[in-house]
């Protein structure tokens, strides 16, 4: 092969361009398929800048803030926000940005940041209280004060303060899907304010003090009904009527004269007493038809039958009721129990399930009202005839108004007379009310009718309308099942009703809780 000085012989050259001739069809059809293959991939361009592909500023932020949450660094995560809300005021992520904001101090957790979470949603509703999210942020609030709930018989502020906002919840934001949550949880923070209020009641009861534990009790069934322990409630409610009427029996009489002071006579007793009876029947009739199920129902028919009281029956309705009531509650376990000693917070196991929370509170009784409707009962059963009477050491008596005789030697206040007074009875006050004085304006039942009086009988056709069936109602302030819409209202067997109660237990069963 001949070498020319400064390249190949003229026989390779020749081969060299002979093989790029018979290659060159193929190396073309190779770039064509190169290309057709780059143009056909949908991969996205990389901003060597930002790492992010094609994000917005803000998103980018917000992504950052939630990846730092996401890995509680909190700090870093409010100060990314912060720096989004600043720097990009109408970004569409303002609003997110801003309740992120309460979520990261809502998850550190403690007493100031769970403080500084509620301010932050506050300012949320408040900016925003149109969006979804503002049922969130309320549901939140009360949350904080939920989990700082503490026992029954400890601080209840912040059960009060969870009351107030799962109420909120409820009825301003009534579309939202957080309300069934809402109804539960203030189900449960209402058994805790219950059982506060049962055990003052129970704590007056046991003094003696009547009218305060009457009004505690009285105003718990009112206010929620729901509560676990309802019928044991009712109970001792009757229970402090049947002292006052033991208290009543063992006050001192009055005599001829009025002595000793202060007294009542028997008449007047008797009076009372019966207005108390009736009121402890009223208490111990709503466990029999709201209650029916519940374990003090024949401890209250027991009491019924001692003080001569009706007993009432309940409806299926109510049967059905109770049952469901019943059936939702669960009793906390051993661990639980155990743990419940060195728990803060409180066993709201025996909550109900079932049923709607109150959402307005009736208006509370005092004990003060309490004593007052006791003196209203008390002037009632004066005006009926008797009563207790203050005589005035200046004034004559009631009965020595009346002809009644004293003593010989005596004044109707127990002291000697002298001889003017014993000779000469003193003349009548004119302006002393005589109770048993006929007043001539006085509405007399038996008296003539009037002639141009309309009687809706005059006729003699129409019949008179049977009376109304009797039906359970729910007063204001108290809460229905839905369950018992619709149920059947007549009254409910023996049967029925002993079927559905649960069996106690009895022996060792009553310790052993498995």
């Amino acid at each position: 092969m001949l070498r020319t000085e400064g390249g190949l012989g003229p026989l390779a050259s020749s081969k060299f361009r002979g093989f790029m001739s018979r290659r060159a069809p193929l190396i073309v059809v190779f770039g064509i398929l190169l290309l057709f293959t780059a143009a056909c991939t949908n991969k996205k361009s990389v901003n060597p800048l930002a790492n992010v592909g094609s994000k917005q500023p803000d998103k980018v932020l917000f992504d950052k803030a939630m990846d730092a949450m996401h890995h509680n660094r909190f700090d870093v995560a409010r100060l990314t926000l912060q720096t989004l809300i600043n720097t990009y005021p109408d970004s569409e992520f303002i609003a997110r940005a801003k309740l992120a904001v309460g979520d990261s101090w809502y998850a550190e957790g403690g007493t100031a940041a769970l403080a500084q979470a509620e301010q932050e949603y506050d300012d949320f509703i408040t900016f925003f209280p149109n969006m979804p999210e503002a049922a969130e942020a309320q549901l939140k609030k009360a949350n904080i004060h939920y989990q700082q709930m503490e026992k029954a018989d400890r601080d209840y502020t912040h059960a009060m303060r969870a009351e107030d906002e799962y109420r909120k919840v409820i009825l301003q934001f009534p579309d939202s899907k957080l309300v069934p949550e809402a109804k539960q949880r203030l189900l449960e923070v209402q058994e805790v304010l219950g059982e506060r209020e049962f055990e003052i009641g129970r704590f007056y009861y046991l003094r003696e003090s009547y009218p305060a534990s009457i009004a505690r009790l009285q105003t718990l069934v009112d206010r929620y009904p729901l509560y676990s322990k309802a019928d044991e409630a009712l109970f001792v409610l009757g229970q402090n009527y049947e002292g006052q009427i033991e208290r009543l029996r063992k006050a001192p009489t009055c005599d001829a004269h009025g002595m000793p002071r202060p007294c009542t006579t028997e008449a007047a007793k008797a009076r009372y007493i019966d207005e108390l009876s009736k009121q402890a029947g009223v208490a111990y009739n709503k466990i029999l038809t709201r209650y029916p199920l519940m374990d003090r129902a024949d401890d209250a028919k027991k009491r019924l039958a001692a003080l001569h009281q009706p007993i009432e029956r309940p409806t299926k309705a109510a049967v059905k009721q109770n049952q469901a009531e019943i059936d939702s509650r669960r009793e906390a376990t051993m661990a639980e129990k155990l743990m419940g000693v060195i728990k803060k917070g409180p066993d709201v196991a025996s909550a109900s399930k079932v049923g709607e929370p109150t959402l307005v509170d009736p208006t509370p009784i005092a004990p003060s009202d309490v004593i007052k409707n006791e003196a209203l009962d008390a002037v009632e059963a004066g005006r009926k005839g008797v009563g207790v009477e203050i005589v005035n050491p200046k004034q004559p008596s009631a009965d020595a108004a009346s002809g009644a005789t004293n003593p010989p030697g005596t004044t109707p206040f127990g002291q000697p007379a002298s001889d003017a007074t014993a000779a000469q009875p003193p003349a009548p006050d004119p302006n002393e009310l005589k109770p048993n004085a006929p007043d001539s304006n006085e509405l007399k039942p038996n008296a003539s009718g009037d002639a141009n009086e309309l009687k809706p009988n005059d006729n003699g056709g129409d019949q008179a309308l049977p009376p109304p069936p009797q039906v359970n109602e729910i007063q204001q302030g108290q809460s229905s099942s839905k369950a018992t819409a619709g149920a059947d209202n007549t009254p409910a067997s023996d049967e029925e009703i002993s079927s559905s109660k649960k069996k106690k237990k009895k022996g060792m069963k009553k310790i052993v809780p498995f």
